[in-house]
């Protein structure tokens, strides 16, 4: 079992940048991978990044390439959403989900149904 706690979000405008952490319980997290899905208002959760649990490969909804950034940190047992040049179409709840992904190692999932365990959500409001 993971618990996911997510941190980070607020209030920013336009233009400025977030880093969102997500916590995870557990000793196995290095053999997790790890995504980043957002849900804005009346819509549907939608991927956003995605870190293979090696994490040497990594994935990004086209339209945040080149602005936000994955990480992880093992020792920490916390992966990271950089959120750089933020627009107001940005606004959304973010939510981290991680999968087992100890056969995988080198695997990014960019698909909800992937994904076995969801944070909280943390919200995250860009205003223009």
């Amino acid at each position: 079992q993971v618990q996911l706690v997510e941190s980070g979000g607020g209030l920013v405008q336009a233009g400025g940048s977030l880093r969102l952490s997500c916590a995870a319980s557990g000793r196995t997290f290095s053999t997790y991978a790890m995504g980043w899905f957002r849900q804005g208002p009346g819509k549907e959760r939608n991927f956003v990044a995605a870190i293979s649990s090696s994490g040497d490969r990594t994935d990004y909804l086209d339209s945040v390439k080149g602005r936000f950034s994955i990480s992880r940190d093992v020792a920490k047992n916390t992966v990271y959403l950089q959120m750089n040049s933020l627009k107001a179409e940005d606004t959304a709840v973010y939510y981290c989900a991680a999968r087992s992904a100890y056969y995988s190692p080198s695997t990014v999932y960019n698909g909800k149904s992937n994904y076995e365990y969801w944070g909280q959500g943390t919200q995250v409001t860009v205003s223009s």
